[in-house]
């Protein structure tokens, strides 16, 4: 690997992996299309086809999904940069125009899934539909969509955590990532000469970890007790990766009042949340259930 690395590569030398040129964008008939965009927008395409898959295979009618995939993807972007904006203010404050700059980046996941849940909520109301049954159904959608996600962070150079030397560790140029997301630890292990620093690709850890999630999901489906599991097996699931994960990225967003990252508590909460419901269910349903 060179001293100097271009703009646009990206690197993991630990497993002699060297990319050139790795495009933010490209440009169709002179309109610029941010590859952030691009990835989102297949994530949200390909989790349709699951969700309608699964709807096929529960017996359910896929077109119901079809319907509600709309008001829940406009909404779930909303929420997810309203989201962000939020737990990032001081640094949108002087610049408030930049908030509608989405192809440089800043969804929160969080707040796309609570706005999609409670679009969801209002729209099987209306409805009369099942919540939790839908809710069920598009769980698989969406941590897929998430695992599809991570890879547009990979192209923006953002979500990633701090410096490693690790198996996967991944070199950025220093031009290519935002600059108060640079630490002192990066920069006291930057090799004199060179132009880049090497960190912990915390996108890529929480990709493989959804991944696991959803195939786990995949192979629970036909075992599933009650409408809702798939909802707290996501919750519990996804909570506990990120938990984890959140702990080492750099860009955390933070709680004014405790100085406490805001996605790291919420993801502990939800895996709480997931495992007492799930237990108290189950003991509602034993008690319930007939003596043989």
């Amino acid at each position: 690997m060179p001293d100097i690395m271009g703009q646009m590569d990206i690197a993991f030398p630990n497993i002699g992996i060297y990319l050139k040129n790795v495009p933010k964008s490209f440009e169709v008939f002179g309109i610029s299309i941010a590859m952030y965009g691009v990835i989102i927008g297949l994530g949200f395409f390909l989790a349709l086809l699951l969700i309608s898959k699964m709807a096929k295979v529960t017996g359910q009618n896929s077109e119901d999904y079809w319907d509600v995939a709309i008001y829940i993807i406009v909404f779930s972007i909303i929420g997810a940069r309203l989201y962000y904006v939020f737990f990032s203010w001081d640094y949108y404050k002087d610049n408030p125009i930049s908030i509608l700059y989405l192809r440089n980046g800043g969804l929160a996941i969080y707040g796309g899934v609570m706005a999609g849940f409670l679009t969801l909520f209002i729209y099987t109301r209306i409805k009369k539909k099942s919540f939790l049954l839908f809710g069920d159904t598009i769980m698989y959608g969406l941590i897929l969509g998430q695992i599809l996600g991570r890879w547009g962070n990979f192209t923006n150079r953002e979500a990633f955590g701090e410096y490693t030397n690790g198996l996967l560790a991944m070199r950025l140029p220093v031009e290519a990532i935002r600059s108060h997301e640079i630490t002192e630890l990066m920069k006291a292990n930057m090799i004199e000469g060179t132009n880049f620093v090497q960190v912990s690709p915390t996108f890529l850890y929480e990709s493989l970890w959804n991944l696991c999630v959803l195939i786990l999901m995949l192979i629970y489906c036909k075992h599933k007790k009650f409408d809702g599991e798939n909802v707290l097996l996501y919750l519990g699931g996804y909570g506990l990766g990120r938990a984890w994960i959140e702990g080492l990225r750099t860009d955390q967003l933070i709680m004014h009042t405790t100085g406490l990252p805001v996605s790291q508590m919420l993801a502990i909460c939800l895996v709480v949340f997931a495992v007492v419901t799930d237990v108290i269910v189950r003991l509602r349903m034993r008690k319930t259930k007939p003596e043989e």
